[in-house]
């Protein structure tokens, strides 16, 4: 797997070709939108019915992150969980699972808008963390320098070629893809993401390898 490395606010960071950040000086990996339970949560809605599956699926690429990593802290940038109830209703394969990949290592879950409050697993519940010249949060917020947030699942597309999800990045900011296997994704050229990233923002996409690109080479689709 090949990683793309940049500098935010004097942190040394890289954005890997699976939708996670890894900080090598702090051994921090963070991962957003896993969105663990979705199928569970638009079944219990009344919605379509889909495999079951996403939540073995997010939790078998995210063990693979850490493995590949071995962090030493494990940040999870809001949306862990598809709703608050999803997160209480996760079953017990899924719970053993949480606490291996916790096991030895600090663990902090953001507040998302999709899970705001705590819910009864291990690790820290904030909603937000500043460390050193870098803040996470889930959602970007405007004049701030050194941040790092989710949300948007941000995707982009160059000629010729499919979207993918993609990591956003200009010189005061970083937005990252969703990490969850059910989760969509808005144009990286959305007007909403063009507000929120400076005009020379490029565009880090995951797949095979991490790729950059100019994000206003991007596709607007």
């Amino acid at each position: 797997m090949s990683d793309y490395a940049f500098t935010l606010c004097g942190a040394q960071l890289k954005a890997r070709a699976d939708g996670a950040l890894w900080w090598p000086e702090q051994r921090l990996l963070c991962v957003s939108d896993l969105h663990l339970g979705k199928s569970e949560r638009i079944a219990r809605r009344g919605g379509t019915l889909l495999p079951p599956y996403e939540t073995v699926e997010t939790l078998w690429r995210l063990e693979e992150a850490i493995n590949q990593t071995d962090p030493q802290t494990v940040i999870c940038l809001g949306d862990s969980f598809d709703d608050i109830s999803a997160a209480h209703a996760i079953d017990d394969e899924t719970r053993t699972a949480l606490v291996r990949l916790q096991a030895g290592r600090e663990w902090v879950w953001i507040e998302g808008n999709h899970d705001p409050g705590p819910v009864d697993l291990g690790g820290a519940h904030r909603a937000q963390l500043k460390l050193g010249p870098l803040t996470f949060r889930h959602i970007t917020k405007p004049d701030t320098k050194g941040e790092i947030s989710g949300h948007y699942h941000p995707k982009a597309a160059i000629a010729g070629a499919a979207r993918k999800p993609c990591f956003l990045v200009d010189k005061v900011r970083l937005i990252l893809p969703a990490f969850g296997a059910y989760t969509g994704g808005l144009s990286a050229r959305h007007d909403v993401l063009a507000r929120a990233m400076a005009p020379d923002a490029i565009a880090i996409l995951t797949g095979a390898t991490a790729t950059s690109v100019p994000l206003a080479a991007c596709l607007r689709r």
